[in-house]
C-alpha cells in the first residue's frame, strides 16, 4: 500500500466525524484523538519490531512481552480499582497465560522460537485476555449487586464465603466468554479474521491462511477461559472481609 492510498482512507474517517457531527453524538474528538492515537503507536510498534525482529534475541523478546502484559494490566485493573492488588492479579493472570500457551507452542514445535511468531500470536493471546478480563470485572460487579441478597442468606445460613460466591463467579466467568465463543461460531461464516486476511492480501495460499488461523482460534479459546477463571479466582477473596462478610465496596468504580 502506498503513502497515497493511506492518506486516501483517511476519508472513512472523515465519514466517520460527518456522521457524528450530522446526529450531534459529540463523538468528534474521540474519532480523530483514537486515529491519531492508532496511527503514532502503530507506526513506533512497526520500527520497534523491525529492530527486535533484526536482533532476534529471546531476551528482548521477553522483555517485550512483558510490557505488552503490564499495559494490559494496567487498563483492565481500571475496572476494579479498588480491589486490593488488582494490577498485580491481572498481571500474574495474563503472565499465567502467556507462559501456558506458548509452553504449548513452542514445546510441541507448532511454531518456531522467533520472535516473527512468538510477538504478533503473543499479542493476539494477551489483547484477547486483556478484553475478557475487563468483560469478567464488570460482569462480576453486575453478578455481584443483583445476588447481593442471595449470597448474604447463603452466608448467614452457614456457608462459607466459597460457597456463597462460586455460583456467582460461574455465571460472571460464562458471561464474560459469550462474545468470544459467538464470535468463533460465525468464522468464516460472518467474518474473515484478521490473521487469515492478512495473509490473503500478502499473496499466501487461503489454505495456509486458514490453518494460521485456527490456531490462533484454538489458543484464544484456551487463554480465554483460563483468563477468566484465575482472574475470578484471584478476585473472590476480595470480595469477603475477616468477619467472611459479603463486602461489595472492592468491585465499585
Amino acid at each position: 500500500m502506498t503513502i497515497i492510498a493511506l492518506t486516501l482512507s483517511l476519508c472513512f474517517v472523515l465519514f466517520a466525524v460527518v456522521l457524528s457531527r450530522s446526529f450531534k453524538l459529540g463523538l468528534e474528538k474521540d474519532v480523530l484523538i483514537a486515529t491519531l492515537r492508532a496511527a503514532i503507536q502503530l507506526l513506533i510498534i512497526g520500527y520497534v519490531l523491525n529492530f527486535i525482529f533484526g536482533l532476534e534475541q529471546l531476551w528482548v523478546v521477553g522483555l517485550f512481552l512483558l510490557v505488552m502484559i503490564t499495559v494490559a494490566s494496567l487498563n483492565v485493573s481500571k475496572k476494579g480499582k479498588s480491589v486490593p492488588y488488582m494490577t498485580i492479579k491481572v498481571f500474574l493472570t495474563l503472565v499465567i497465560v502467556e507462559i501456558v500457551t506458548q509452553a504449548l507452542l513452542l514445546g510441541f514445535g507448532i511454531i518456531p522460537a522467533t520472535a516473527r511468531y512468538i510477538i504478533p500470536i503473543s499479542g493476539m493471546i494477551i489483547g484477547n485476555s486483556m478484553i475478557l478480563g475487563s468483560l469478567l470485572v464488570t460482569r462480576l460487579r453486575s453478578e455481584v449487586t443483583l445476588r447481593q441478597r442471595e449470597i448474604i442468606l447463603l452466608l448467614s445460613l452457614g456457608g462459607t464465603p466459597r460457597q456463597a460466591i462460586l455460583p456467582v463467579l460461574k455465571s460472571a466467568v460464562r458471561s464474560s466468554m459469550i462474545p468470544t465463543i459467538d464470535g468463533q461460531k460465525t468464522l468464516g461464516l460472518v467474518q474473515l479474521p484478521g490473521m487469515m486476511t492478512g495473509q490473503i492480501i500478502a499473496g499466501a495460499d487461503p489454505i495456509t491462511a486458514v490453518r494460521f488461523q485456527l490456531l490462533i482460534v484454538f489458543t484464544t479459546m484456551t487463554s480465554a477461559i483460563i483468563t477468566s477463571i484465575l482472574l475470578s479466582l484471584f478476585i473472590a477473596p476480595s470480595l469477603f472481609n475477616k468477619q467472611q462478610q459479603l463486602q461489595t465496596e472492592p468491585l465499585e468504580q
